[in-house]
């Protein structure tokens, strides 16, 4: 079954969005082998997780980067992409900082989105606070442009943009406001191309992680285009010394992410996609190929009420 819906800019139609079963948007070119997208996110959100991917790009495997662009270590993340242009780089659009220890705020001054942010001008740490704090629709509309804007004007060649803990893309009228935003800057969307959400290893433990994700490489045998979300990082001090205010956030966090990093680094994981016949692919490829390829994979129902799985990261708990 197949719903259509028109994405509306200032001036006139932007696009018509058909959603429909992913399962049931395969493409020509996935039907000889599954293609892989490796995306990881939280890039630039501190100093740990710009290294962390400085070595998975010197020494590992990733087809995207999604980059979190309201925090004080975004030239950083800057400089590191501007050595790989073969990465796809995305906006990981953020309405949320989630560590106790160290909170961001807003592109904007937040005296221009007051509805986004506490008494100190710093986003809410999950989305339950943000949606009872009524966030206004005009406002997201305008940080989330601002998010893009400063992205672009760093140089960054951003060609798709994702959402931060989902939630940019909670409810029908923020979901609106993320596709109005995509069209208006020529960007894909990640999850609106037909990807398939790979198995995650965000829950395994850190010394099981390689393992699990050689697991997963080896089941994704089918024709399909699979997308597989890491969260980089390193075990160190700065890390370590972060706590996830969302309920469910893991313990040690510092060292599930050097896991995953360690994973993305490892001969043996590498070994597993090649032996599996997975053709990587990022999401400027997918851009260059046509963004009227896009459809909306889910109908955004209100925040607290939904049925849909929880669309970034898809282990995390509703929050």
């Amino acid at each position: 079954m197949t719903w259509t819906f028109l994405c509306v800019l200032a001036g006139g139609l932007a696009g018509v969005w058909t959603v429909a079963d992913p399962a049931a948007q395969a493409t020509p070119e996935a039907a000889s082998a599954p293609r892989l997208i490796i995306r990881m996110d939280d890039v630039g959100f501190c100093h740990a997780a710009n290294q962390a991917a400085k070595r998975v790009l010197e020494e590992g495997v990733c087809t995207s980067i999604s980059v979190i662009v309201t925090t004080p270590w975004l030239d950083e993340a800057v400089e590191i992409l501007r050595r790989h242009p073969e990465v796809s780089v995305g906006v990981h659009l953020t309405l949320n900082a989630e560590w106790r220890e160290y909170r961001w705020g807003p592109v904007l001054p937040y005296s221009e989105v007051p509805s986004l942010v506490d008494e100190h001008g710093r986003f809410f740490p999950s989305r339950a606070t943000f949606f009872a704090h009524k966030p206004k629709t005009e406002e997201v509309e305008k940080e989330l442009r601002a998010q893009i804007k400063l992205a672009l004007d760093k140089g960054l060649p951003v060609s798709y943009v994702d959402y931060h803990m989902g939630t940019a893309m909670s409810t029908p009228k923020l979901q609106q406001v993320v596709e109005r935003l995509a069209a208006e800057f020529k960007l894909g969307v990640s999850r609106y191309f037909g990807e398939i959400d790979a198995p995650s290893v965000y829950r395994a433990a850190p010394q099981d992680k390689l393992t699990e994700g050689i697991r997963i490489m080896e089941g994704l045998k089918e024709p399909k285009l699979y997308l597989f979300v890491i969260h980089p990082g390193l075990n160190t001090p700065e890390m370590a010394a972060m706590t996830d205010l969302n309920p469910g956030g893991l313990e040690n966090m510092a060292a599930h992410r050097q896991g995953e990093t360690d994973m993305l680094c490892s001969p043996a994981f590498q070994a597993a996609i090649e032996k599996s016949g997975l053709q990587l692919i990022g999401y400027k490829e997918l851009r260059d190929t046509g963004l009227d390829r896009m459809s909306r994979p889910w109908v955004a129902e209100p925040y607290g009420q939904t049925t849909q799985p929880a669309p970034e990261p898809v282990t995390k708990p509703k929050m």
